[in-house]
C-alpha cells in the first residue's frame, strides 16, 4: 500500500491544529528535540515545529564531538567538564553506541607553543580523573609514538603529545534519531514549518501561528507552554513575546573544512593555539575534518558561511602541527559554519563561558539560550524540570534510555553481514554506525527492491535505501535534507547534480509503507 507524502504531512498539520498541547517547542535543533523527547517521555502532549529541517543550522555544524571539553578545563570550568564526561560516556555506552564512538586524541606539543610538557601532563591526568579514568589515564607520549597514530604530524618542532580519549559522532544523524525518539514517545513533529506569530490568551502566550513552507497552508498550535529553542534566533522569538525585550545573547561563528584524506589517521589531533583556543584535525566519515574558528557574529544567522579568511585561518592553525602535504587547498571538499549562542557579556567569545540559560518571559514563554551537543540530554531534562512547575504533574521517567537503533555495533554488523553477505564491508559498517539496529528495517527496503542496495556514489558507502528510508521514515522532503543530513554524501564531497536530480525524483514518488 502506498500513500502520498503530501497526505501524510497534511495529517500531521491536522494533528498539530487539534486540541491543546501541553508543550509547543519552537526549534528543531538538538536542544528543541531533546526537550520534546524528555517532555513526551514524561507524559505531556508535545508539539514541535521547525522553520527549516531538523538540525539544519547550528546542530549539524558542530565539530562532531561528544567530549569532556579539554579547553573548558583550561578555563577552570570543572563542573562543566565533569558533566560533559558523564554525558558522553552515557551516550557511548547506553544511549547511542551506534552513533557515538570512542576516539583517541593527541594534544600536539611544539616548541614555542602556549603550553609546556608539565602543564599538559598535569592536564591529561586531571582531565581523565574527571572522567573517573573510565577511558584510561591520560599521559604524555613521545613524538615517535604519536606519529604511529597520525603519520601526518609534523616532525619538526614536535616535542611530544598528550594522549587521552573522547567520543565522536555524526551530529545530523544523532539529531534525526532523537527526533524519531521524540515521535515514538508521542510528540508530533513537523519540519519546514515557520512560526509567524505567538498566540496569547489573557496576556499569556498560549500557542503559535504556523505557516507550512511547502504548501503555504496556515494553522495554529495551542499549548499551555511555548518553549523557544530557536538557537541563534532566540531573541527574534523573544521580541515576538515582548517587542521591548533586550538582547540576551551574542553569537560566535565556528567554521570547519572537510578535506580529502591522504594518509591513515588513527587518532584526532588537538593543537593548542593560545591559552584556551585549540585547532582540531579529526578523522571523520572517511575524510579529514578541520576547525574551528571562534569570532563574534552580528549578521543574519541564516547567512552564516565560510569565508576565504576562515579557510586561511583554519589551514594555517592546522599547519602548526600537521604536514603541509595533508592540508592542500585543492583537497578541500566541503566547508560549513555554525553559530554558538553565548550569554551576553564583555569577554571575547573564545573566553566566554559555555552555559545554558533558561528564562521565563514576561508573558510566560520559556526561552533556552546556549547549550552543548554533549549534554543535550541533560539540558532537555533541565528544561523539563522548569516546565513541571508550569504544567500539571506527570510521572517521573528514568534518566537514561537508549535511542532508537541503539546496540553494540559489532554485533549488529555481524547480523547484517550474515543476512546480506554480498553487501560490501564498508557499506555494512557505515549503515551500522548511522542506523544501528534500524539497519534491518532500512535493508528490508533493499530486499524488496535490489536497486536500493546500490551505492549512491561509487566512492562512498551511502546506498539508495537510505534515501528511500529518509523520505519514508525521517521527514526528509528536499534533496538537502537527504544529502546533507540523512546521508553523508554532501559532507564527503559526493553531492553531484545527477545524484541530486535522482534524489528529487525519488522524493516525488509515493511513500513505501
Amino acid at each position: 500500500m502506498h500513500e502520498s507524502r503530501h497526505d501524510r504531512r497534511a495529517a500531521t498539520m491536522a494533528a498539530l491544529g487539534t486540541g491543546r498541547f501541553d508543550v509547543a517547542v519552537v526549534g528543531g535543533g538538538i536542544i528543541g528535540l531533546a526537550t520534546a523527547w524528555e517532555a513526551a517521555r514524561a507524559g505531556y502532549r508535545v508539539a514541535l515545529v521547525e522553520r527549516g529541517d531538523f538540525a539544519c543550522a547550528t546542530s549539524s555544524a558542530s565539530s562532531k564531538l561528544a567530549h569532556g571539553g579539554l579547553r573548558y578545563l583550561a578555563m577552570g570550568n570543572i563542573r562543566l567538564v565533569r558533566e560533559n564526561h558523564r554525558e558522553r560516556q552515557a551516550l557511548g555506552r547506553l544511549v547511542a553506541p551506534h552513533h557515538v564512538r570512542p576516539l583517541p586524541f593527541l594534544v600536539a606539543l611544539r616548541r614555542g607553543g602556549p603550553h609546556g610538557r608539565a602543564a599538559i601532563g598535569a592536564g591529561m591526568l586531571a582531565y581523565t580523573a574527571l572522567s573517573g579514568f573510565r577511558d584510561g589515564i591520560g599521559r604524555l607520549v613521545s613524538p615517535a609514538t604519536a606519529r604511529e597514530y597520525v603519520p601526518a604530524l609534523r616532525a619538526d618542532g614536535l616535542t611530544g603529545c598528550g594522549f587521552y580519549h573522547d567520543h565522536q559522532m555524526n551530529d545530523a544523524r544523532l539529531a534525526v534519531t532523537t527526533a524519531m525518539a521524540a515521535a515514538q514517545a508521542g510528540a508530533v513533529l513537523l519540519n519546514h514549518a515557520e512560526v509567524t506569530g505567538l498566540r496569547t490568551t489573557r496576556g499569556r502566550v498560549s500557542g503559535v501561528d504556523v505557516r507550512d513552507r511547502l504548501s503555504g497552508a496556515e494553522f495554529g498550535v495551542d499549548a499551555r507552554v511555548v518553549v523557544n529553542a530557536t538557537g541563534p534566533w532566540v531573541d527574534h522569538l523573544r521580541r515576538m513575546e515582548d517587542p521591548a525585550a533586550a538582547p540576551s545573547v551574542r553569537l560566535s561563528k565556528g567554521a570547519h573544512l572537510v578535506l580529502r584524506r591522504r594518509a591513515p589517521w588513527h587518532a584526532a589531533v588537538t593543537t593548542p593555539v593560545d591559552d584556551v583556543r585549540v585547532s582540531f584535525a579529526l578523522p571523520w566519515e572517511g575524510r579529514l575534518l578541520l576547525g574551528t574558528t571562534d569570532e563574534p557574529y552580528e549578521g543574519d544567522p541564516a547567512e552564516v558561511g565560510v569565508t576565504a579568511g576562515d579557510t586561511e585561518q583554519i589551514l594555517g592553525e592546522a599547519a602548526l602541527a600537521i604536514e603541509p602535504d595533508h592540508l592542500r587547498r585543492e583537497d578541500v571538499l566541503y566547508s560549513f559554519a555554525g553559530l554558538r549562542v553565548l550569554p551576553g557579556g564583555d569577554q571575547d567569545t573564545s573566553h566566554a563561558r559555555r552555559e545554558t540559560v533558561i528564562s521565563l518571559g514576561s508573558r510566560g514563554m520559556v526561552s533556552i539560550a546556549g547549550g552543548k551537543w554533549t549534554t543535550f540530554r541533560h539540558i532537555g531534562r533541565t528544561v523539563l524540570g522548569r516546565l513541571r512547575g508550569l504544567l500539571p504533574e506527570r510521572a517521573s521517567v528514568p534518566g537514561a534510555v537508549p535511542l532508537p537503533g541503539a546496540g553494540e555495533p559489532a554485533a549488529i554488523g555481524h547480523v547484517v553481514s550474515a543476512t546480506l553477505p554480498d553487501l560490501p564491508a564498508d557499506v555494512v559498517e557505515h549503515l551500522v554506525r548511522q542506523y544501528g539496529t534500524q539497519s534491518h528495517e532500512l535493508l528490508g527496503l533493499g530486499l524488496r527492491d535490489a536497486a536500493l542496495l546500490e551505492r549512491v556514489h561509487p566512492e562512498g558507502p551511502d546506498i539508495w535505501a537510505q534515501v528511500a528510508y529518509a523520505a519514508d521514515r525521517e521527514w526528509a522532503v528536499s534533496a538537502d535534507d537527504v544529502l546533507r543530513r540523512r546521508t553523508t554524501l554532501t559532507v564527503r564531497g559526493l553531492d553531484t547534480p545527477e545524484i541530486r536530480a535522482r534524489v528529487e525524483s525519488l522524493l516525488a514518488t509515493p511513500a513505501r509503507t
